[in-house]
């Protein structure tokens, strides 16, 4: 063999080496796109559970309350915003975010009411709707986790050159907005030191 045909079958294992290893690359950025799109689909079931329920909460608070038409009409405008078409997750988030406002205020009504808050039904709903809450916590919490590796490997070398040639782009995080959610407890020491909600 000469030196020529020896650097040929280099150059051939080398780029052999790199076509194998963009094909490794493409295939990862297409399976991180696909988990993110499948776990933003389980949030988008649990959203939509949460907008059913929503209306059966509202006719059980109007049959106690029902002199608190302000609130019932800004819930129903928030669940409306929230259960229509969004643009992405960002946007999904904002309108969600309005509509925790919302309910956070029907709920408010419902307080001052005990004879409701005994009730049955609204027990039943109010405990579906916590449920709820909590499996599209959880699922954020999966969702956002898919696309902060998503993100990671579309921004990092060398694979981003394989996400720029494909067009892989940066997918949004589902961030929640609610104060109390984000908000640290407070603590208060000049009592019995135990954590006192803010």
């Amino acid at each position: 063999m000469t030196g020529g045909t020896i650097a040929l079958i280099v150059i051939g294992i080398v780029v052999l080496i790199v076509l194998l290893w963009a094909v490794a690359q493409y295939n990862g950025f297409v399976r991180l796109r696909n988990l993110v799109q499948e776990s933003w689909r389980q949030i988008d079931v649990e959203l939509h559970r949460r907008h059913d329920l929503i209306p059966n909460l509202m006719e059980t608070v109007k049959g106690y309350a029902a002199h608190e038409r302000g609130v019932f009409e800004e819930v129903a405008a928030a669940r409306s915003a929230a259960a229509g078409p969004a643009s992405g997750p960002a946007d999904q988030a904002a309108k969600e975010n309005q509509l925790t406002q919302a309910l956070g205020r029907l709920f408010a009504v419902a307080e001052a009411y005990p004879v409701l808050r005994a009730s049955e039904n609204f027990g039943r709903l109010q405990d579906e709707l916590t449920n709820t809450e909590d499996r599209i916590a959880a699922g954020r919490r999966f969702y956002n986790a898919n696309v902060r590796t998503l993100n990671t490997k579309v921004e990092t070398f060398p694979p981003n050159v394989v996400a720029r040639m494909f067009g892989f782009q940066r997918a949004e995080y589902f961030e929640v907005e609610n104060p109390a959610v984000r908000a640290a407890p407070r603590v208060d020491f000049h009592g019995n030191g135990s954590i006192v909600d803010r």
